[in-house]
């Protein structure tokens, strides 16, 4: 056997699990920092986190008309 094989994950990030990002729409792969919550995870940065609340608010509002 091998010495990678034995050893397992070795980088190849093709075989990783992703999503999208609900905010701007970019991929993100999985991370091991997110391996608890990776269900419950929507926002590819801060940045996007921040936003959300901007345009939830605008679409809520447009809705309740």
């Amino acid at each position: 056997m091998a010495r990678a094989e034995k050893l397992g994950f070795k980088g190849n990030k093709s075989f990783l699990p992703s999503k999208t990002c609900v905010v701007c729409g970019k991929e993100m792969t999985w991370r091991k920092s997110w391996a608890k919550n990776w269900d419950e995870v929507k926002y590819c940065s801060d940045a996007c986190r921040s936003k959300k609340t901007t345009n939830t608010a605008a679409s809520t509002s447009g809705k309740n008309k």
